[in-house]
């Protein structure tokens, strides 16, 4: 996920694709924890969309604000 194709979204779209992400990342942990995770590094992915997502809200937030 780029951030370019997030900073098209509105604010409602970004909070959904960010439950969306946190419920991945839930389940990705939750397979590590039982030893089914086979691509560890998907965690790490699954992270930083969590903070592209974050950082594209605050973004918007801030520029909504002024």
């Amino acid at each position: 996920m780029k951030a370019s194709e997030l900073k098209e979204l509105n604010l409602d779209d970004l909070r959904a694709k960010l439950s969306e992400q946190r419920r991945t990342l839930f389940d990705l942990r939750f397979q590590m924890a039982t030893g089914q995770l086979t691509n560890k590094a998907a965690v790490k992915e699954a992270r930083k969309d969590i903070a592209r997502i974050l950082t594209v809200i605050n973004e918007q937030e801030s520029a909504k604000a002024e």
